[in-house]
């Protein structure tokens, strides 16, 4: 037994001896809170006895406790809470017992004679998050939809860079929580697992959930036992939006757009195929190397830029019988943009000569279509039952043209390649949610969940051309230079998770927690390239119009100008996963003191993985086995009532997936990734320590260290080959990360309901890793070849140093108007993309700085105004390979974003 499982297991055993012991006072009054209308239960309410010094707080199921002296009398109950009315309640306690007492809270700004609620305090609230946050036995931090809407931010991969330590990815949707990236993290809905969308990733791309459908999002840096063990970085959990009212219609409509774009707009062409939408039916031909059968056009048209976003929301509750209440939520959404942006994109190899080397235009039009059904029953004030329907389809076009060198085939600089590109994602994520309060002692929770997600990518076009002397010809080095590309990613999961809580003691001192939560999901990948092989005379002699491809790559070029070829025949190259993980829980949280609270725990995952492959070249199979004993600990320990210090300890893993264990080619334009069936998981040990200090309700300053032991890491890197191919490797034994983060919330100027405040949170981090070839081409038996350049490195996609930072000013004009302005700053510096190989230098990303501004009026009681700049300092991207001489190999500014937005509640 390692000393991290000794220690917790100590202190598992005292603390089972700490509860059998019986506590000298056995008197008090305990009790629940809940909102009067909802019946739903009400975290953090502030619990006090009139006229003494004893006090507590609800916990998250609404209940509370005070020990009392043990003599009878009469007390006074006072229960507050911001936004709702306090309540006092008198009762009298019989000498040796325990008085239950329970307490309904009325919304301040509810009308209990009127049925239409006008307005109700959200619980996702900056105030009501903070409240838990600091009355939490576990580290959370969590980013609501009060904070999110005065933010204006759009989706939930935005929303979460906004948390410490948190950094995003430009060019996609992954995000760095610590300086570690998609490998590291898992992302959950409701605590129920979702399935990715990219070939690439692990995780659903954040950005496909609209801040419509979110009520707020908690990020769990420390692990523990509920959580999935496949945690290094962090774990997202995007709890949906819950109606609290009694009915609600909404509408809205608005406008986002692109400086660049707008520059562009004469000339802003892409592929046919999907509709307006988002949407497209196109599938890849049978017997495709026989005939032309494309339906979409290699010629581009003109895109009319349209750009509009609208939606809908509405909710009603209904009452059944004396207790029951239904309550029904749906909203629907659409939102399109149309960017544009033009950069170096190249590819060196270690001498700083290029293989590739282009001045990169690209035209963009992205939709997303979101669709959320909740449907909650709550049956009584013990038994809740709700059903989560959402759907999404995320629509993506890409009109790539890359102007410049190319290696062999126009080296005058005078070669472009034109790729157009369409991916498609739908997800389709079904959940069944119950809570129960079985009695005084035991609460049961539980959840189901249905997935499925395609992402497709059912047309991608490439083309090759040269110039010479104005005339322009077909280039045609190898047999893919032109071609058809598709591919259909189809994953399906099942999910299931069960908690039982047992409260310890008279007054609830503590808590034992069991569960299980399981998962099985399959993926099957399926891709295709048809290539184009253009006749050699046509090539070489006849010039070409290279603005109407498909007059000659069309059907009517089919045999005379080129035949169809595939790496496979007509066959799909696939690879196929299978995962079951199967895990056990058990926790116990208990308040040792008055001020220190243990929450002790270990978790235990069965794990498969299996993957199948076929290309071109081979054919195999694999299979991870692992069975993860995986312990925690967090200790809280209360400085004073508003300070708290706190310690998490925790041991997981992180997996490989299903992409980077089979031997599959990826080509993009400028490199080629393949898979490794060698791969296996790392084992990750972490630690944390914070203070947190809380001023006030609305204020908060933590000061947090961090560090992370990492055996085996897995990493992305170059492999020794001569087109600067990339691959997985575990590239050594051990790693390691550790750093400071900073928060801090805080309103500088009050004056009557006028509010200034400011947020701030940064991270200061150092990661280091060694890598070892020999290890690689060991453990791969001869497959990779890893030559590291350098013998250590930082961790790809870490930044050391990451800022968030805003400026906030709150206005109230009248009780129906008022105005919020928001400023919004983030910075990240430098970080490793890639790791170097054979004397090519790590390739690396330029620290970036942003600015937006976030305007959102209240107009009227039933109108609101939004407007929102975003990236208006349009600063530039740069990736650099770090060679002896750094040669910049990609470059671009994405230009400023301007929204104006518009909703009306009936």
């Amino acid at each position: 037994m390692n000393k991290f499982a000794y220690h917790a297991a100590l202190i598992i055993s005292l603390l089972t001896i700490h509860v059998s012991m019986v506590r000298a006072q056995q008197f008090g009054v305990k009790g629940k809170v809940l909102d009067l209308e909802t019946y739903q239960p009400i975290p953090g309410v502030s619990i006090k006895i009139a006229n003494t010094n004893l006090a507590t707080s609800t916990d998250e199921s609404g209940e509370f406790s005070i020990t009392l002296p043990s003599k009878g009398g009469e007390y006074t109950l006072v229960s507050t809470f911001v936004g709702y009315n306090a309540d006092s309640t008198k009762f009298n306690l019989q000498t040796n017992s325990w008085e239950f007492i329970p307490v309904s809270l009325v919304n301040a700004s509810s009308t209990l004679d009127e049925v239409v609620i006008t307005r109700r305090r959200e619980r996702a609230s900056e105030l009501a998050l903070l409240e838990e946050r600091r009355k939490s036995s576990l580290t959370v931090e969590r980013i609501g939809s009060q904070e999110l809407a005065r933010k204006g931010v759009g989706d939930a991969a935005a929303a979460v860079s906004k948390i410490s330590g948190v950094s995003r990815q430009e060019g996609n949707s992954q995000v760095y929580v610590r300086g570690l990236g998609d490998r590291y993290m898992s992302t959950t809905l409701n605590g129920l697992p979702v399935p990715a969308s990219d070939v690439n990733l692990k995780n659903i791309a954040l950005d496909i959930f609209s801040t419509d459908v979110v009520d707020y999002i908690s990020v769990d840096k420390v692990n523990n036992v509920a959580l999935s063990g496949d945690f290094g970085g962090a774990s997202v959990d995007i709890a949906s939006k819950n109606f609290t009212g009694d009915k609600l219609l909404e509408f809205s409509v608005g406008s986002t757009v692109n400086t660049n774009a707008l520059s562009d707009a004469s000339n802003f062409n892409l592929q046919d195929g999907p509709n307006f939408f988002g949407y497209s039916d196109y599938k890849t031909p049978s017997n495709v190397r026989e005939s032309y059968h494309f339906p979409n056009s290699w010629n581009p048209s003109k895109k009319n830029m349209v750009p509009i976003n609208f939606g809908l929301t509405g909710g009603k509750s209904f009452r059944l019988g004396d207790e029951g209440r239904l309550k029904l939520f749906a909203t629907a959404n659409f939102s399109n943009g149309y960017t544009s942006r033009t950069g170096i994109n190249a590819d060196v190899n270690a001498q700083g000569a290029p293989l590739k080397s282009f001045m990169q235009t690209r035209m963009s039009y992205n939709t997303r279509t979101t669709g959320m059904f909740n449907a909650n029953y709550q049956i009584n004030p013990n038994h809740q039952v709700s059903y989560n329907l959402l759907y999404v389809n995320s629509g993506d076009q890409f009109r790539d043209i890359f102007s410049g060198f190319i290696r062999d085939a126009a080296e005058a600089n005078n070669g472009t390649l034109t790729r157009n590109t369409f991916a498609q994602t739908q997800l389709f994520i079904n959940q069944l949610l119950g809570k129960h309060k079985l009695n005084d002692k035991f609460d049961f929770d539980w959840g189901l969940a249905y997935n499925h997600v395609n992402g497709d990518m059912p047309d991608r076009m490439q083309s090759q051309v040269r110039s010479e002397n104005d005339q322009f010809y077909f280039i045609r080095v190898n047999e893919a230079d032109n071609h058809r590309y598709s591919h259909y990613l189809k994953e399906y999961e099942v999910a299931a998770n069960a908690k039982v809580e047992y409260k310890l003691g008279e007054d609830n001192r503590g808590k034992i927690s069991l569960g299980y939560n399981g998962r099985k999901k399959k993926r099957t990948f399926d891709m295709i390239q048809i290539n184009f092989d253009i006749d050699s005379e046509f090539r070489d002699r006849t010039a070409i119009d290279p603005n109407d491809i498909d007059r000659y790559l069309g059907a009517a070029g089919f045999g005379s100008i080129y035949s169809l070829k595939a790496f496979a025949g007509d066959s799909f190259q696939y690879y196929n996963g299978d995962q079951d993980i199967h895990a056990g829980f058990a926790s116990v949280d208990y308040k040792l003191t008055d001020k220190f609270t243990a929450v002790v725990g270990a978790r235990y995952e069965n794990i498969s993985q299996f993957v199948d492959y076929y290309t071109a070249e081979l054919r195999g199979e694999n299979t991870i086995k692992k069975n993860a004993f995986l312990p925690s600990l967090n200790l809280k320990y209360e400085l004073n009532e508003r300070q708290n210090l706190r310690f998490g300890a925790s041991k997981t893993y992180t997996l490989p997936q299903f992409k980077e264990r089979a031997r599959f080619p990826y080509d993009d334009v400028t490199q080629v990734i393949y898979g490794n069936p060698y791969l296996y998981a790392s084992d990750n040990y972490n630690a944390d320590l914070k203070w947190e200090f809380f001023p006030s309700a609305s204020e908060l300053i933590a000061v947090t260290a961090f560090g992370k032991y990492i055996q085996n890491p897995i990493n992305e890197i170059l492999i020794v080959s001569a087109t600067n191919d990339l691959s997985y490797a575990n590239t050594g034994e051990s790693g390691y990360a550790y750093g400071v983060e900073l928060e801090l919330k805080k309103d500088v100027l009050k004056f009557n309901e006028d509010r200034l405040s400011v947020g701030f949170n940064a991270a200061l981090m150092k990661t280091h890793q060694d890598f070892d070839g020999e290890k690689v081409n060991r453990e791969t038996r001869g497959m990779i070849n890893f030559a590291p350049t350098n013998l250590t490195s930082s961790f790809a996609g870490a930044s050391d140093v990451v800022v968030n930072a805003d400026l906030s000013y709150f206005k109230k004009l009248n009780n129906n108007q008022d105005l919020t302005a928001t400023l919004l700053y983030n910075y990240y510096s430098d970080k490793i993309y890639a790791i170097g190989a054979s004397f090519l230098g790590n390739r690396v990303d330029r620290g970036l700085g942003t600015l937006d501004f976030v305007l959102k009026a209240k107009l009227t009681k039933k109108i609101g105004l939004d407007l929102t700049a975003r990236n208006i300092l349009n600063p530039e991207f740069q990736r650099w390979q770090e060679n002896a001489e750094p040669v910049k190999i990609i470059s671009y500014k994405k230009g400023a974003f301007f929204n104006l937005g518009l909703k009306y509640q009936l």
